[in-house]
């Protein structure tokens, strides 16, 4: 024999000894257990009464003649397909939106172009960076956060990359804003409100 032949047959007896020792899976299903001892069929032991038949509306554990709750047109409720929206947190009051941000870069000759809302990234399902509105633009990307203290936390993880005034942080990542353009859209920003 060889070892191929010898693997092939210990993978058989394995097999055979677990089915052996596991039981049958038909023997956990509720039920079969009275099925096969009142067929004689599979193993001894006092026969178990199968389940009563259910009628729509009830259940095994209802009692004879109790129907169960049902919805007003007998159906299952569904639930709908997709998940419900992110509500994202206000911006504070007084603190400028991203938009009015963006418009304040392109009144002043600052490169602005191409805004995109990519405010859903604010959400969990984006980079759950917890803020309130982001803007995109080829020159900056605006994000409005719903306090001081937040706006504070993601500049500082964005040091050297980022400028903030109160809940607004201008990242200069994404765009590659050159280095003497920050100055100019630093200074836009300090003066709204």
């Amino acid at each position: 024999m060889t070892n191929r032949k010898l693997s092939a047959i210990a993978v058989l007896v394995i097999t055979a000894a677990l089915t052996a020792a596991c039981g049958d899976d038909a023997d956990q299903r509720p039920g079969a257990a009275g099925a096969a001892a009142s067929t004689g069929v599979g193993h001894p032991g006092p026969a178990v009464p199968a389940a009563p038949p259910t009628t729509p509306g009830t259940t095994a554990a209802d009692p004879p003649g109790r129907a169960a709750p049902v919805g007003p047109s007998g159906t299952t409720e569904r639930r709908p397909a997709g998940l419900p929206p992110v509500v994202l947190p206000a911006r504070p009051a007084g603190a400028p939106g991203a938009r009015q941000v963006v418009a304040a870069f392109r009144a002043a000759g600052l490169k602005a172009g191409n805004p995109r809302d990519r405010s859903a990234d604010c959400g969990p399902d984006g980079l759950g960076l917890g803020c309130s509105e982001i803007v995109a633009t080829d020159g900056v990307t605006v994000y409005v956060f719903p306090d001081e203290t937040s706006a504070g936390d993601i500049a500082e993880t964005w040091s050297g990359q980022s400028f903030r005034h109160g809940a607004v942080v201008l990242n200069y990542l994404e765009a590659k804003t050159p280095a003497a353009d920050r100055a100019r859209y630093e200074q836009v920003l300090t003066t709204l409100r």
